[in-house]
């Protein structure tokens, strides 16, 4: 067996990378995700408003929504849309962000996308007001005028990488942008509105995604950077005159200001987990199906050999791998590549499977700080997350999952919504500790009443 085939395997695994719709790794989830379907969900809100829409779309990093964005460009497309997407990290720090880093990377997007349908003066004229500020940061030290309309237009990118990478002049930027924001959009739906007159297509669409990515900072006020952005902000956000769809940190959507975000943006659509086990811990065999269906699907692109035995030894081998990845996406392509560095020559074996599964447990021991494990225990016990920051970061960690499940019966439908621990935790020992501790807590409980 060649050594280049493990490595197209291994390749076809990458966890980083998004799938297109008509990619012949796609898999569709919908019926084990809760119905989740960003079509009807998302789309159509698009499609059949009078108005523009401002939407909201979360889920674990690496569940699969970059994906899920990709076949909403497609549907939105088809129906005579005009699609701008981002990813959002390509122009902020997602380390330190604010509303200001989204804004700049909304119109530098927009530049990049309809200069042609559109007149840029607006944008240009704002930027030419600011520019003795910027030189003043020792940004430039160019005269404005001196520079040819399209190194104009190409200044908006220089601002975004500005931010991005030089912290020492970040701050100064955001407070003169951002006393200046509102001018900014009022010039920027000038341009997109002529944009739209411009256009083949009936209206336009911005995704702005991995702004989920965006990691959490408490204020000294107790609200985090997270309220500031979407909150805060929410009524900037909502004024760009087209229809948006922007990515959120799925902590902020479980935090007491949800209520507020469902004021200001209606519907949050939110991309769960695969469920592969049921709440009860049992097998979910349609769940547990699908994940094996994504690793069929990358190997049958590469070769014909069996799935089992010949590129895993046993089925046992690989449902370990699909199940201990809590139905998690990326976390089940990366399991895949370490159990394949394991590995000299196909199968994988039992032995790279267990390494796999060590490599990740030992990654998410240390992303737990010692005072969470009783958090992760009464979360393992009682399936919800209460609401509570701690809890929350936990969330946004992906300590803690997410899963979804219609049911119908009576004539009545319901989603029911539960969490539980991310299995790579569940057998390490301070956990294991930490639940012992809790049952034996409930226990006395029990006993004084």
């Amino acid at each position: 067996m060649s050594e280049k085939l493990l490595t197209q395997i291994y390749n076809a695994f990458d966890p980083k990378r998004p799938l297109e719709p008509d990619d012949p790794f796609y898999v569709q989830c919908h019926e084990v995700r809760g119905d989740e379907n960003i079509i009807n969900e998302v789309g159509r809100n698009i499609i059949r408003s009078n108005q523009p829409t401002y939407q909201l779309y979360t889920g674990h990093r690496g569940v699969g929504k970059s994906t899920e964005l990709r076949r909403l460009r497609r549907y939105l497309e088809s129906q005579q849309r005009k699609v701008v997407y981002f990813e959002a990290t390509d122009d902020l720090d997602d380390t330190d962000a604010k509303y200001t880093d989204i804004l700049l990377a909304c119109t530098r997007h927009l530049l990049d996308d309809l200069q042609r349908q559109a007149n840029p003066g607006p944008l240009v004229g704002w930027l030419r007001s600011r520019w003795q500020s910027l030189k003043d940061l020792a940004l430039t030290e160019i005269e404005f005028d001196d520079l040819t309309l399209q190194q104009q237009i190409g200044q908006f990118t220089t601002l975004t990488a500005t931010l991005r990478q030089v912290p020492t002049t970040r701050k100064t930027i955001r407070e003169q942008v951002d006393i200046h924001s509102i001018s900014l959009i009022d010039a920027l739906n000038e341009f997109i509105a002529e944009a739209q007159r411009n256009l083949a297509a009936q209206e336009l669409v911005v995704i702005a995604d991995n702004l989920d990515r965006i990691g959490l900072i408490r204020q000294d006020d107790g609200k985090t950077n997270h309220d500031e952005i979407f909150i805060d902000y929410s009524s900037q956000m909502c004024r760009l005159a087209c229809n948006v769809i922007y990515t959120v940190p799925i902590s902020l959507v479980y935090s007491n200001r949800s209520s507020q975000l469902r004021d200001n943006y209606g519907d949050i659509h939110v991309l769960p987990m695969v469920m592969v086990r049921r709440r009860d811990g049992t097998i979910h065999e349609p769940g547990l199906a699908k994940m094996k269906e994504l690793v069929a699907k990358r190997v049958g692109h590469f070769t014909d050999r069996a799935l089992v035995p010949e590129v895993f030894e046993t089925e046992t081998v690989l449902d370990s791998l699909c199940l201990i990845s809590g139905g998690h996406m990326r976390e089940l392509m990366q399991l895949v590549q370490t159990a394949l560095n394991w590995t000299d020559e196909l199968p994988i074996r039992r032995q790279a499977m267990l390494r796999a599964v060590a490599k990740g447990r030992e990654d998410y021991r240390n992303a737990v700080d010692e005072v969470d494990w009783a958090k992760l225990a009464e979360v393992a016990q009682t399936k919800r997350i209460p609401n509570d920051d701690d809890y929350r970061e936990l969330l946004f960690n992906r300590c803690v999952l997410e899963y979804r499940l219609v049911e119908e019966a009576d004539d009545d439908l319901r989603i029911v919504r539960w969490h539980d621990v991310h299995p790579l935790i569940q057998k390490l020992e301070p956990f294991v500790n930490a639940v012992e501790q809790h049952q034996a807590a409930q226990e006395d409980e029990s006993h004084g009443d």
